[in-house]
């Protein structure tokens, strides 16, 4: 079921003094931004797509309109966690996979697996906080139907954890394929593992 904005209505019951949070113990760039009166400013705003979610790098993003709505809370947490981006700044991307470097000397009496993780921002689908189930399948199968275009040496199998065995998660665990379910105060938080397993798998 996709959020509604019923909290972020009855929370204008308040006076902005009442409802802003004690962040002093919080020690993330978010707290360092969220001053009183920029809560003020913000909090009665909300992305088109209904309640932003707004929850730790402190705080997490429900849609791309997050970025654009509340930028004058990203903007400065952005710039103070990713070493001075700031919003004039181009993100530079290189998908050609021949201008990696390194890779091939890593020390097998050291390193026994590596992986790499992306995180997914597909148009039109809200970001993992703020999804609703029936999203987070859409793009579930978005992905395998990708992945199952690849041919040849990058062809392989999608495993949707929900049909998984308990001794088939812990083997994939156990050969360091497949995360283990979330257990950060974060992303529980943030709504990240909501319906776990639901929607999720390794290919």
């Amino acid at each position: 079921m996709p959020f509604g904005n019923t909290h972020n209505k009855h929370k204008l019951n308040f006076k902005p003094e009442e409802e802003y949070p004690d962040l002093s113990k919080h020690n993330n760039h978010m707290a360092k931004a969220l001053t009183l009166e920029l809560y003020k400013k913000l909090r009665d705003k909300e992305t088109p797509s209904g309640h932003p979610f707004i929850m730790t790098v402190g705080c997490v993003a429900g849609d791309e309109e997050s970025y654009v709505v509340f930028k004058e809370l990203f903007d400065p947490i952005i710039q103070d966690r990713h070493g001075g981006y700031k919003p004039t700044d181009k993100h530079k991307t290189d998908l050609n996979h021949e201008n990696l470097k390194g890779g091939d000397d890593l020390d097998p009496n050291y390193v026994l697996s590596s992986r790499v993780r992306t995180g997914r921002s597909i148009k039109g689908y809200a970001l993992p906080p703020h999804c609703s189930r029936g999203e987070r399948r859409a793009v579930e199968k978005l992905s395998v139907d990708a992945l199952n275009s690849l041919t040849g040496e990058f062809k392989g199998k999608y495993y949707p954890l929900k049909s998984m065995t308990e001794q088939e998660q812990q083997q994939l665990i156990d050969d360091h394929f497949l995360f283990d379910k979330p257990v950060s105060p974060l992303l529980l938080a943030s709504g990240m593992a909501r319906d776990w397993p639901d929607a999720r798998g390794i290919w």
